[in-house]
């Protein structure tokens, strides 16, 4: 029902990470496990692109992901423990250029990707 609601007050999207905690509390998992998903996703998006973009071995970003694991697992953590104090305590409150590019982006008339 929270997901719904989300989409009914925003029908153009709603900021990922919204979207993602959102997603998180809903499937009934721990803060930590909804940072170590968005940790996840900060770094495989990445790999999946230098494979697509530039035809890098699967494999070999696949393994770069493996060696990233206890950093993303820190992160994790770390995410976990400043979401319990305040909000302005946070380490940024917004990414503003990936925001603006992520604008730029949905007004191409092309995609990177085609699904």
């Amino acid at each position: 029902p929270d997901l719904d609601a989300l989409a009914a007050a925003r029908p153009k999207g709603a900021h990922q990470p919204v979207v993602l905690g959102l997603a998180a509390r809903s499937a009934g998992l721990a803060p930590l496990d909804a940072a170590h998903a968005a940790a996840y996703e900060s770094i495989s998006s990445p790999a999946t692109a230098v494979v697509r973009l530039l035809s890098l071995d699967p494999l070999e970003a696949t393994a770069v992901l493996a060696r990233l694991a206890p950093a993303a697992d820190e992160v994790a953590r770390r995410a976990e423990a400043a979401a319990q104090g305040p909000v302005e305590d946070l380490p940024a409150a917004s990414a503003p250029l990936l925001e603006i590019t992520a604008e730029q982006h949905a007004a191409w008339q092309v995609r990177l990707f085609a699904s």
